[in-house]
């Protein structure tokens, strides 16, 4: 019996997969177990009729005291959520591009028994635990912001966002400055850079410091807004 396994008795009862909340103000294994699937349904898309891509990579974002408790749990219970990704990924048809690593991370804004669980897609040099599809590479990839259900192409080098109406994505948010983020192209990668902002924007619970080099699925924070990075195939027949 494996750990998660004798935890989840040891929290009482789990329905269909979403598991009872354990100690009052303690995050339990199996509430990330839990998170972790719904990330990866959340964070899944078509890139094309017969494939759907989820992530790979997960970090957990836990508050002082569960930070404390997870380095108990140690590498063991770190390689079981792993293979909850794997199966999870199985029984959707989901194709995964490198190997499942889950790890945790302190977060001091957080409070006991607040988490989160941020993901995203990385293609590694050795075996994936879920074998892709034969490779077929797009004719192209563009990159993509999703904001509250909207996608906006960076069709250009430079994109800044913010609350000012001369912003090129304007995010209408009080804890957002009036220029807040630009997106920058150089050299074939993108990068966020904070432009001195107020409040800060955040990658993985972490302030970004002049500039944070993004991937496919990268989540960007900043106020109240959730950003997310990705790249995607360009449409056929027109622009993004």
């Amino acid at each position: 019996m494996g750990l998660l396994d004798r935890l989840e008795r040891g929290l009482e009862k789990a329905v269909h997969g979403v598991f009872t909340t354990g100690t009052k103000g303690q995050v339990q294994p199996v509430e990330i177990a839990s998170r972790l699937r719904r990330e990866m349904d959340r964070q899944a898309f078509a890139l094309d009729q017969d494939r759907t891509l989820a992530p790979n990579v997960f970090e957990a974002h836990l508050s002082d005291a569960d930070f404390e408790r997870a380095r108990g749990w140690g590498q063991p219970l770190a390689e079981e959520l792993c293979d909850v990704a794997v199966k999870h990924a199985r029984s959707q048809g989901y194709t995964l591009q490198g190997p499942v690593r889950f790890t945790f991370r302190h977060d001091a804004s957080l409070k006991a028994g607040e988490f989160e669980v941020v993901s995203s897609t990385e293609k590694g040099a050795s075996r994936p635990h879920v074998p892709a599809a034969p490779s077929r590479q797009p004719t192209s990839l563009v990159p993509v912001l999703e904001i509250d259900g909207q996608r906006y192409s960076l069709n250009a080098d430079s994109v800044v966002l913010g609350r000012s109406g001369e912003a090129d994505i304007v995010v209408d948010d009080t804890g957002v400055s009036r220029r807040h983020l630009e997106i920058r192209r150089e050299g074939g990668a993108t990068y966020a850079v904070d432009l001195g902002s107020t409040n800060g924007s955040y990658i993985g619970g972490h302030r970004i410091e002049g500039s944070a080099e993004l991937h496919d699925g990268t989540t960007i924070r900043m106020g109240r807004t959730t950003i997310v990075f990705r790249m995607l195939p360009a449409p056929r027949g027109g622009n993004a």
